[in-house]
């Protein structure tokens, strides 16, 4: 029978010491999907990534892949998964094609499948032009393409990606943004954790907040925006200082907010009406931003 998930998470729970990592995370991710799970820095998203893909185990709680028990097939959930990090593993002393016809060759293709696979994927990630330099002298975005690249070489069904864009330059962001979409065009399912609200709201069809180890939203980017109003006015003051408040569309909420300010002798320099962000959305279930976290 075939799985209904890609990822099936029930009740998980990890506990380091006296702090509780993760506090019963429960989310179904749909096959062919890409899934975003948005959260400060020490908010557990690591640690649960590092349970689904085998590294680590659940204190307690349930996870399937494909419908295989992490707990008691790891072996096979290990088959149909690839997992890239935050920091790129390729080996910076080898060359682009150096890097992928090795691991090819661990993976147990011959040296010429190896090699036919590690070109496709090198073409994909528009990597053929750097295919014969070293890694050691690729840009950081072009390790992390390349470093996907090596976790496609047996084109797994489901693939994890930990905050995979960070300290990546715009260009480079958008370039791995459209290798995910390409991916989630192959039928592939794409779990993906990420600090950057922008990128859970252009690429995922599901997105999960974790706030403090437990699951406080989840749905489609447009379901936790209607969480917050549907529109919002946003005034810069004529000392520069800039105004936000969310006024659900209604025209007397605008006045008011304007009358306010005028009876404090606040003047307004410009004003525009909004409609709710993926920011205003992770602000009104967590308390604070993305950033406002240090890692732990």
């Amino acid at each position: 029978m075939t799985a209904p998930h890609a990822i099936s998470v029930h009740d998980i729970h990890k506990r380091y010491g006296d702090r509780d990592v993760l506090r019963g995370v429960s989310f179904d991710v749909p096959r062919g999907q890409v899934f975003a799970l948005l959260g400060p820095n020490g908010a557990g998203k690591t640690t649960l990534i590092r349970i689904l893909t085998t590294l680590i185990r659940a204190d307690s709680g349930t996870a399937h892949v494909l419908g295989h028990d992490l707990a008691r097939e790891a072996p096979r959930v290990r088959e149909l998964i690839s997992v890239t990090g935050q920091y790129a593993s390729v080996d910076e002393e080898l060359t682009g094609m150096e890097n992928l016809v090795m691991i090819g060759r661990l993976l147990g293709r011959t040296k010429s499948a190896a090699s036919e696979r590690a070109g496709e994927l090198l073409a994909e990630f528009g990597l053929t032009d750097a295919a014969s330099r070293r890694v050691g002298h690729y840009s950081g975005g072009m390790r992390r393409r390349l470093d996907l690249a090596a976790g496609l070489i047996d084109s797994p069904p489901v693939i994890f990606l930990d905050e995979p864009t960070t300290g990546m330059d715009t260009r480079s962001r958008g370039a791995l943004w459209d290798v995910v979409t390409r991916l989630a065009g192959q039928g592939k399912t794409v779990f993906l954790t990420t600090q950057y609200l922008e990128e859970a709201d252009v690429l995922a069809d599901r997105v999960a907040v974790l706030d403090a180890g437990a699951i406080v939203a989840s749905g489609t980017a447009a379901d936790l925006k209607r969480q917050v109003g549907s529109e919002s006015i946003e005034l810069v003051l004529d000392d520069g200082t800039t105004v936000r408040e969310v006024t659900d569309g209604d025209p007397e909420r605008v006045r008011e907010v304007l009358n306010r300010l005028h009876h404090r002798g606040r003047v307004v320099r410009t004003f525009s009406v909004q409609a709710p962000t993926l920011d205003d959305a992770f602000l009104a279930l967590t308390g604070h931003t993305t950033t406002d976290r240090k890692v732990s």
